[in-house]
């Protein structure tokens, strides 16, 4: 785990933060996660770096083994962000139906428009929002960093495999303070 810079154009992505994810049985309480993703989201903003709130409103239109419903919407009631968040007027709002954030919703598009060099990825969950945002983004080019006390999930197997062993080779990884701690180097 090391940061060693936060680019002047980057990006907090904030992944599914919202009061259907508040519900879920986490490792650790989505609310608790959400309290310290709005202290980073506060830093950005006062650091001038774009801050983006991805919500999701849907699932993917393809088949699963898993048998999760392909195409669903989600309830309205269910897509809100949490309070915890502290959504600003300033912030960008994404809205997707996919794990990832970044295929088919608009959010690639908009960071080129941006200029942006590097994401910062938090929320929910680990091993599905978080790792699939991240994969994406390498690919596409993006300096990846990840917050791990940003982020939790419902399977703490798959949470510990993501931190341990695939953000590694995705990104760098660090705490929030880390992160705040860079925003000011």
């Amino acid at each position: 785990m090391a940061i060693t810079a936060i680019d002047d154009t980057a990006a907090l992505i904030v992944l599914d933060l919202q009061t259907a994810a508040a519900a879920a049985p986490a490792i650790e309480p989505v609310p608790e996660v959400a309290a310290r993703v709005a202290d980073l989201a506060d830093a950005f903003r006062a650091h001038s770096r774009r801050v983006i709130f991805v919500r999701v409103t849907g699932t993917a239109p393809g088949r699963t083994d898993a048998g999760d419903p392909a195409g669903m919407t989600l309830p309205d009631e269910w897509t809100a962000l949490l309070p915890e968040v502290r959504a600003d007027e300033r912030d960008h709002l994404v809205t997707k139906s996919s794990w990832g954030a970044l295929g088919r919703s608009g959010l690639l598009e908009h960071l080129t428009a941006e200029g942006i060099t590097q994401v910062v990825l938090t929320g929910v969950s680990t091993s599905q929002a978080v790792e699939s945002t991240a994969r994406a983004a390498y690919d596409h080019g993006f300096h990846v960093t990840i917050a791990i006390d940003g982020i939790t999930d419902t399977d703490e197997a798959a949470h510990e495999h993501a931190v341990a062993h695939t953000f590694p080779r995705l990104a760098e990884t660090g705490t929030i303070a880390e992160i705040i701690a860079a925003l000011g180097a």
